[in-house]
């Protein structure tokens, strides 16, 4: 009965997070550290590599439970979002801060066991990451906070490995920057009135639907243009190309799929094309990596 009521606890943590979207930028960590083993003398490390995923999930858990605690009353009065873990009761409010507290405590003394620089460097990242649950209260380029918040992971892990910035991972860092502020601002059409209607501040609420989509796209495009310098400059070889294409191409097929006049497949182009964008794109530069090492 304890294991039962454990992991019961355990499941609601787990979703009140979102854990499943991990995926989103723990595929660009991987590689932020993988680059770093193939581009300088560093040698793989397994130590390092569980140091640098534990990193990714304080963060994120971090993260997002402190944008359900800092949205708990607005999530409330959203049809869309009422359901969530703390509007509904399944969580209260001051036991989602403390796990917000455990997780920000659990990324600092991870990041002290990388290297002094990281450990410097984490309350930043932290003021970075949280920061984003207040921005949408003043400014319409929250989408953008929330994707510089992602786009340290791949920096964030090259650091870890050579305690040295490069440009190399920074062109990911900016193609996760723009992907993500791309397809979270798809994401933020489906509550276009509502923002409208409580103040929130939003790409959808200030442009429109259509003028978001057109932000959106421009933003992809940015994206895409950083993974494709990054392999020129790099010298990547077929597999790096070939994830490029995968990436890309998935780009345009969420664009394709939500119409300012048609959101119902909003939450299928949020979530599982950008899931499997990142971990298919992941795979083939790591492939790439290997072979060319």
């Amino acid at each position: 009965m304890p294991s039962t009521a454990s992991s019961s606890t355990i499941n609601k943590y787990l979703s009140l997070v979102t854990f499943s979207h991990t995926i989103f930028a723990l595929p660009f960590a991987i590689i932020g550290y993988f680059l770093a083993i193939t581009f300088t003398p560093a040698k793989f490390d397994i130590k390092l590599f569980g140091l640098v995923i534990l990193c990714m999930v304080f963060a994120r858990s971090a993260a997002m439970g402190f944008n359900r605690f800092i949205d708990r009353k607005i999530d409330a009065q959203n049809a869309r979002t009422a359901g969530r873990e703390i509007p509904a009761g399944v969580v209260k409010p001051m036991s989602a801060l403390l796990f917000v507290i455990v997780n920000c405590l659990a990324f600092i003394a991870t990041t002290f066991f990388i290297n002094t620089l990281c450990f410097y460097l984490s309350p930043v990242a932290l003021a970075v990451i949280l920061g984003y649950s207040l921005t949408k209260r003043f400014t319409a380029l929250c989408h953008l906070i929330l994707g510089i918040g992602l786009s340290l992971a791949p920096i964030g892990a090259y650091l870890s490995v050579t305690g040295a910035f490069a440009w190399l991972p920074l062109f990911f860092s900016f193609a996760v920057l723009f992907w993500v502020s791309g397809f979270d601002i798809i994401y933020a059409l489906q509550d276009e009135e509502f923002d409208k209607s409580k103040n929130l501040k939003s790409i959808p609420a200030w442009l429109g639907k259509k003028g978001a989509l057109m932000f959106s796209t421009i933003l992809h495009i940015f994206s895409a243009s950083c993974v494709i310098y990054a392999g020129v400059y790099a010298h990547f070889s077929v597999s790096y190309w070939i994830g490029v294409c995968f990436f890309c191409g998935l780009l345009i097929y969420q664009h394709r799929l939500v119409k300012p006049n048609d959101l119902s497949k909003v939450t299928f182009a949020f979530a599982t094309t950008n899931g499997i964008a990142s971990v298919v794109f992941a795979v083939f530069v790591l492939l790439d990596l290997f072979i060319n090492k």
